[in-house]
């Protein structure tokens, strides 16, 4: 691993950590303003909202600038998300502007490794990605879990309470996640320049915006960039909203508080750290499609949560479903960023990326959140939530092969 890849990998994951561990707390600020927690999944689409809307933008301005100092901006304004909670804004709007950071962030962190790396090196260099990005969920789900349970008593910290709205053990932990928003800004900064050429960007919006629907375009035209897109855009979506679902059935079926729940979410993603890891190591780029079976044996495992009835049967489910996603998606990713970088700019293209996947995040939150409006047993939306996994990877994997595409081999030039 290269100096600029481990400040790379360093500094996404203390950004990462900071993200997850404010989204728990940030529930936890619904829950003392007395707010219903159908709101909560609200959290995360109002998050990804900006992913969608500001997609035609954002990719344009990481192939525009210096992708390292985009990423050191980009953390400024998740950093203001955190500290408009602590002042009582609304957790929903407050969430929205550290999502705008997030937004910008993406495309400037993944296309900042396509270009520092070689393409024998993607897959690894994706693997380490994912493996640490999946640490940030692990670590921060639980560390959020952790500062809005008791670790944090009112009377170790009274003098928070007396100048913030919000309620002293929250401050708290508003404050220690601001800080890993400083210590991912000083990451940032140490990042090599990757010596790549800065694409010209256009003056107005109509421009751009015929600019990023010809990148849609071109993505889903391509063959292996289609396949590629299709299951991302399919695989997370269907992750943003497992996080809820998890979270309410660790509480409902096994009784867990949100905390202990946040600890058990936090087992999917030590799987997905593993899957991840295991495929850099075992997986080459060319062989990417070949994984797609494993994305159908995932969505089939989902619905077995319903099923389960104490946390040392969880554990392991959890985690081995997370195995399953870490294997599949690293790869996908990695062949994603490969087509993507050849077709047109890195970062554009993960701005496409981003687009499509969060607006299905954003589909697929809106219908979880507005079927547990009105009253759908938990185990119906897990049953479909699993079959929508597995009935969009089969239909993926059909076209491949009505295709006849084989496993094409991946060049270098420009297609």
């Amino acid at each position: 691993m290269t100096r600029g890849i481990a400040l790379l990998v360093a500094a996404q994951f203390v950004s990462g950590l900071a993200d997850n561990a404010l989204l728990i707390v940030a529930m936890a600020r619904l829950h003392e303003e007395g707010q219903s927690m159908w709101l909560a999944p609200l959290l995360k689409a109002v998050f990804t909202l900006a992913y969608v809307g500001l997609a035609p933008v954002v990719g344009v301005v990481a192939d525009r600038w210096p992708k390292a100092r985009v990423m050191l901006a980009a953390n400024g304004l998740k950093a203001l998300g955190c500290m408009l909670i602590a002042l009582g804004v609304d957790p929903l709007l407050a969430f929205a502007v550290a999502g705008v950071g997030a937004a910008a962030y993406s495309p400037a962190k993944y296309g900042l490794t396509a270009e520092l790396v070689s393409i024998d090196q993607l897959v690894d260099a994706n693997g380490w990605l994912e493996v640490t990005t999946v640490g940030a969920i692990v670590l921060g789900t639980m560390l959020g879990g952790a500062l809005v349970g008791p670790l944090l008593a009112d009377d170790l910290v009274p003098e928070l309470g007396a100048w913030l709205p919000v309620g002293a053990p929250l401050a708290a932990a508003l404050t220690m996640v601001l800080g890993l928003y400083v210590l991912a800004a000083l990451l940032n900064i140490l990042i090599p320049a990757s010596g790549a050429r800065p694409h010209a960007m256009q003056g107005d919006w109509r421009a751009l915006m015929k600019r990023f629907v010809h990148a849609q375009g071109v993505l889903w035209r391509d063959p292996l960039g289609s396949i590629s897109l299709g299951v991302t855009t399919l695989f997370w979506g269907a992750g943003a909203t497992l996080q809820f679902v998890v979270l309410a059935w660790a509480q409902h079926n096994l009784e867990l508080s949100l905390s202990e729940a946040a600890y058990l979410q936090g087992m999917v993603a030590v799987g997905i750290g593993a899957g991840a890891l295991a495929a850099g190591r075992w997986v080459t780029l060319d062989q990417a499609p070949r994984m797609l079976g494993l994305g159908l044996l995932m969505g089939c495992c989902v619905p077995l949560m319903t099923l389960v009835q104490s946390v040392a049967v969880a554990v392991p489910l959890m985690a081995a479903v997370g195995a399953l996603a870490g294997f599949f998606i690293v790869p996908m990713n990695a062949l994603l960023q490969h087509r993507g970088r050849l077709l047109q700019g890195a970062g554009e293209s993960i701005a496409v990326q981003n687009f499509s996947e969060n607006l299905c995040v954003l589909a697929m939150l809106g219908a979880y959140a507005s079927l547990q409006a009105a009253g759908w047993p938990l185990h119906r939306l897990v049953f479909l939530l699993g079959a929508f996994v597995a009935g969009g990877v089969a239909l993926v994997m059909w076209r491949h092969r009505k295709a006849g595409l084989g496993y094409l081999p991946l060049k270098e030039e420009q297609p």
